[in-house]
């Protein structure tokens, strides 16, 4: 079983038929485009001269959608992003989609459980390098096991066989996300940081709203041409899908500060209730993590306050008076 994933599909868990599982609108319940996702079967997904294909790993559920995306690249000597859980039938999948080429870099966008865990025996297989952040020491939910070769730095760019890879460190779903350019083709490896049909969670305290909102402005500054997400299909209007994003974000923000206005003195319980009354109630809890990063990015901004520990279940929130 993976571990937990910060972010929660806006509708029913996607089920599983042996192998296969039919993509659905994670914030309707109806298909799209009778789109099929194959777990285990490569798929070209590449949207310009570098070969990009998709390996999605058998574990959709209703944090995962359709499941977790293993993209490779490459046609000689071969790279990876997101190698996902430690399931040995995806890592035999990833090797298949490598048919027997060398694998000499493994990119992982953030060590979450169904992103990084995979790293360690797909490296051991083929000694590649691993390329991404470390996890923050005592963060939830992360992937202890998960050690980059080396120390690498926000925009650094990798040199790889016949194509460059650049990282972009994007704060904001956790601490130590990373996006990676595929510069030749603008193609952008967005892990969690932007999903096909739904929004990540942010979970405070090691993800931050305000790093999140900042992060989506540095990318709508890159020139890009699609987005390859962590969960879901390639999005090709990136610019559309960012700036939708950060209106998403503002506007959940501004009903917070409605629900503050109408209820003054509240609690995350009480608050969830009116800002998050357009969520499935199985989400709340999942929703709750999110409200809590929005408040206290206005108690950073200076629009909010609270009475006590901004964790604590009877921790009142207020508005900041002029």
């Amino acid at each position: 079983m993976f571990a937990p994933i910060h972010k929660p599909a806006i509708m029913a868990a996607l089920k599983t038929t042996g192998q296969r599982a039919s993509r659905q609108s994670w914030q309707g319940g109806n298909a799209l485009e009778e789109t099929r996702f194959v777990a285990g079967q490569p798929i070209m997904v590449g949207t310009g001269r570098i070969s990009v294909q998709r390996v999605l790993c058998a574990n959709a559920s209703m944090m995962t959608g359709p499941g977790t995306n293993t993209y490779v690249l490459g046609e000689r000597e071969m790279a990876v992003v997101d190698p996902g859980p430690a399931m040995p039938a995806h890592t035999d999948a990833i090797m298949q989609a490598l048919s027997g080429r060398p694998l000499k870099w493994i990119f992982v966008t953030h060590s979450h459980g169904d992103h990084s865990p995979g790293t360690a025996a797909l490296q051991a297989l083929t000694g590649a390098s691993v390329i991404g952040f470390a996890p923050p020491q005592d963060a939830l939910y992360q992937d202890a096991s998960f050690t980059p070769d080396r120390l690498f730095l926000d925009g650094e760019r990798i040199t790889c066989d016949g194509f460059t890879v650049q990282l972009i460190h994007t704060p904001g779903h956790v601490s130590n996300h990373v996006c990676f350019l595929l510069e030749e083709d603008g193609l952008l490896f967005t892990g969690d940081h932007i999903l096909q049909g739904t929004t990540p969670v942010i979970l405070p305290p090691d993800g931050d709203m305000r790093d999140y909102l900042a992060s989506l402005e540095q990318l709508r500054e890159l020139p890009l041409q699609a987005l390859a997400p962590g969960h879901g299909d390639i999005m090709h209007e990136p610019a559309q899908m960012i700036s939708t994003l950060i209106r998403h974000r503002l506007r959940r923000e501004q009903k917070i500060v409605t629900a503050l206005q109408d209820l003054g003195p509240a609690t995350l319980d009480e608050l969830v209730v009116q800002a998050y009354d357009d969520v499935a109630e199985h989400l709340i809890p999942w929703a709750k993590k999110t409200l809590l990063a929005h408040l206290i990015k206005l108690q950073r901004d200076g629009r909010a306050s609270a009475d006590g520990d901004a964790t604590g279940a009877a921790t009142q929130w207020y508005l900041q008076r002029d």
